[in-house]
């Protein structure tokens, strides 16, 4: 199948969705448009093969969702801190998700060293957490769990970070605020692997309020 063809079969796709769409429900579209009220915020990696909508056997409107390379969380990413701050204040998410995944090529390319320009220092951050975490992630032989257990580690190094962006300080301080929750999903089966999070030392560090539970 030519390039063209292939553009051409996404708009063929589209027609054909919608129409069976509304055979089967006349209103949906209307209803669509009407506003989106999702409890969930999504965050996670630009991978073509993680469309956590049909993972989860999500509606259209039930997800709001940011994604970037090997899901990252940055202080100083105006995109990501645009759209967490109108989940969190606007939408009034209930839960916020990092989510990351096995065989992730972002995670793969900062622990071995070959990622290149922009991309080398998008993942600069997931290079240092393998330094961090050397002696643990050398003491696992197989190099597919060892950049399986990098992404891990990294979902939650992301969340660590979104605590400390200011509109999670000040969600927490209302005393109104989402829950936070790492996801790590599983290509090889696609079944979605939720992470312990280290939820009272956060409370230590003052990244989380006390009552957090």
């Amino acid at each position: 199948m030519n390039n063209r063809i292939q553009y051409e079969q996404l708009l063929k796709n589209n027609k054909d969705w919608v129409s069976e769409k509304l055979n089967t429900d006349p209103d949906y579209f209307s209803r669509l448009s009407k506003g989106q009220n999702p409890p969930f915020l999504y965050i996670g990696c630009s991978d073509s093969r993680l469309p956590i909508d049909l993972f989860t056997g999500a509606d259209p409107g039930r997800i709001f969702i940011h994604r970037n390379v090997a899901n990252q969380v940055f202080l100083n990413d105006m995109n990501l801190l645009s759209v967490l701050e109108y989940a969190v204040k606007v939408l009034l998410v209930e839960h916020i998700i990092v989510c990351g995944h096995y065989q992730c090529g972002g995670v793969e390319a900062a622990y071995k060293g070959t990622s290149m320009n922009i991309v080398e220092n998008w993942t600069m951050n997931i290079r240092d957490l393998s330094m961090e975490h050397k002696k643990e992630l050398d003491a696992i032989p197989d190099m597919h769990e060892r950049l399986n257990r990098l992404s891990e580690l990294n979902v939650v190094r992301q969340l660590r970070q979104l605590c400390k962006t200011s509109v999670m300080h000040d969600a927490f301080g209302s005393g109104k605020y989402p829950r936070l929750h790492g996801w790590v999903l599983d290509i090889s089966h696609g079944l979605i692997h939720e992470l312990p999070l280290p939820v009272e030392e956060w409370k230590e560090y003052g990244l989380l309020p006390d009552d957090y539970e």
